[in-house]
């Protein structure tokens, strides 16, 4: 039977809503109960004071306390000049927008017609009772989103179908969002099944009156009748595309590990996939514990970019869209890989994703952002703009897709805000060859947020005059979006899982 976190390992976690910093962005790694978390590290309990500082300065200024300073925009400001003070100038930020509201608004309504389209969301079954799934919320809250704290970690509910729409339409930019599932040896852990995932579109697309949720189907090769699955999602569920483990199960070492390259498992089902017209494959690679050679023995090389490039030469009409971006480091902190990557100039298990189109002469493999992004983006900045250096490096800007793994961590809106902001030093630059980001309205964070995802799902957004939003900005779920915002100005900002007990 899966499990998550051992006896002793819960005796380590705290939830994370409730024992991290209430902060914009969280200041430590929050698991989502899939590995230990890491202690917080001197570096971020300095970001944490740090931020806490600037809370008690500016919110005096504006005749807030800290609490209320830290849930307005000028908040989030504070925290990204609180990360670059510590870790260098990695974001984009200006000292004036911590204490001049006005100058957030004027940026956020720059922002207003960005298109945020998140390719990796997850819920939970109304009937799915594993609370270990608890432990992502504290791992959430003590590493990355510190708000958790505020709302307690008690309850299923805040990976459930209610709360997953609050948090990604309503407390966050995105428009658009694909939900996804991910499959495990025991099934009662199964998060959803595929005829509930399509349903959730159904609903969420009815209710909206536009095209606001994208579904997959699971698929789960070497398991008895998955052909059959495969046959029914066809022709009654019809996915948008579909998602994988080739490690078989994300938890424990699993019996069904499979390749994406097995000529004799695999290639029937690309066939059919391609003759149905769903030819888009994202399968969930990397992510895997420090001890994984040990914990996932015999199991652990199928997380790895082994399989991808002789699939993707051999099957062009198909898309392999690699999430996580195959990033081996799950709920650890960064340090140990930016040491290396400042060594070698490599990061485990995406480098070598980064460099299969130029190996293999391929043009069909694509990188989801996802866990590695929200593991990296505020534990340590500088290492995940290597990350996407290195990604748009190797593989073209083109090829790079957000995704953010929520509702795990919480509202997905400080990842929106951290890729935002975010920039490769001038330095790494030069160093490695990288090139930069750009300001939030780039050309390359616009096509990473939406505009590659758009084009690869085939979403037309159809703008009225003179404005760069969708027609669908006026639908239902826009309208309640409006009024949601109107009566509550203040962002929940929580993280869901566990963090490193104090």
């Amino acid at each position: 039977m899966s499990t998550w976190l051992s006896e002793r390992e819960q005796r380590l976690v705290a939830g994370a809503e409730a024992a991290s910093a209430a902060t914009p962005i969280p200041t430590q790694i929050v698991s989502n109960g899939e590995y230990l978390p890491p202690p917080q590290s001197d570096t971020q309990k300095k970001v944490e004071a740090r931020i806490n500082e600037l809370a008690d300065v500016n919110g005096r200024h504006l005749g807030l306390s800290r609490r209320q300073f830290l849930h307005t925009s000028c908040g989030m400001a504070a925290a990204f000049l609180a990360m670059n003070d510590i870790y260098g100038n990695v974001f984009q930020v200006a000292p004036a927008e911590a204490r001049e509201p006005e100058l957030m608004l004027a940026r956020a309504q720059s922002l207003a017609g960005q298109f945020i389209f998140d390719v990796q969301t997850h819920f939970v079954r109304d009937d799915f009772d594993h609370k270990e799934l608890l432990g992502l919320a504290d791992f959430a809250s003590q590493h990355w989103n510190p708000k958790l704290k505020e709302e307690g970690v008690s309850s299923l509910a805040r990976y459930k179908f209610q709360n997953y729409v609050k948090e990604i339409y309503y407390d966050s930019d995105t428009n658009m969002a694909l939900l996804s599932g991910a499959p495990f040896d025991d099934p009662s852990w199964w998060l959803l099944s595929n005829e509930q995932i399509v349903k959730a579109r159904e609903l969420i697309n009815d209710f909206a009156g536009s095209r606001r949720l994208l579904a997959h189907s699971v698929i789960t090769p070497k398991q008895p009748g998955w052909m059959d699955e495969v046959d029914k999602a066809i022709e009654v569920y019809k996915p948008d595309s579909w998602k994988s483990y080739t490690i078989g199960d994300p938890l424990a070492p699993s019996k069904f590990p499979w390749r994406l390259d097995d000529e004799q498992v695999m290639y029937p089902f690309y066939e059919k996939a391609v003759k149905a017209g769903i030819n888009t494959l994202c399968i969930h690679k990397g992510l895997l514990p420090p001890d994984y050679e040990k914990s996932f023995a015999g199991v652990w090389e199928y997380a790895t970019a082994w399989d991808i490039g002789k699939a993707a030469k051999d099957w062009p009409q198909m898309n392999f869209v690699i999430y996580h971006s195959a990033l081996r480091p799950f709920l650890e902190l960064p340090d140990h890989a930016w040491a290396d990557f400042e060594q070698t100039g490599r990061i485990q298990w995406a480098t070598d994703l980064a460099e299969i189109p130029q190996k293999f002469g391929v043009t069909n493999v694509y990188a989801e952002l996802g866990t590695s992004f929200a593991n990296s983006a505020v534990a340590h900045p500088k290492f995940c703009a290597a990350l996407i250096g290195t990604l748009i490096k190797g593989m073209g800007v083109d090829h790079v897709m957000w995704g953010t793994d929520s509702v795990w961590y919480g509202s997905p809106q400080w990842q929106i805000e951290a890729l935002r902001r975010l920039e490769i030093p001038e330095d790494m630059q030069k160093k490695y060859g990288f090139a930069a980001l750009g300001d939030a309205n780039s050309a390359t964070k616009q096509l990473i947020f939406a505009g590659n995802a758009t084009r690869f799902y085939k979403i037309k957004l159809k703008a009225a005059e003179n404005t760069r939003m969708p027609a669908f900005s006026e639908d239902r779920l826009a309208a309640l979006k409006n009024e949601y915002t109107q009566a509550s100005k203040q962002p929940s900002n929580l993280r869901y899982g566990y963090v490193r007990a104090a």
